[in-house]
């Protein structure tokens, strides 16, 4: 949250956190338990690919 500058907890998870849970870009640690305040979230491989790609191209365009 602290990353994109969101402070309310229930729009981010909303907005930001299930679109890319639902893309498969992100996964839960604890998936059978998504109220625990011991959750966290962790890059699946597609989400550390797309990260790689985006580094890419931005180093290949200097931005």
């Amino acid at each position: 949250m602290a990353i994109t500058g969101r402070t309310d907890r229930t729009k981010f998870r909303h907005q930001v956190l299930n679109p890319l849970i639902e893309a498969g870009l992100v996964e839960m640690t604890l998936p059978d338990k998504p109220r625990s305040s011991k959750q966290k979230y962790r890059l699946t491989a597609a989400g550390r690919a797309l990260l790689e790609q985006h580094a890419r191209r931005q180093d290949e365009t200097g931005v």
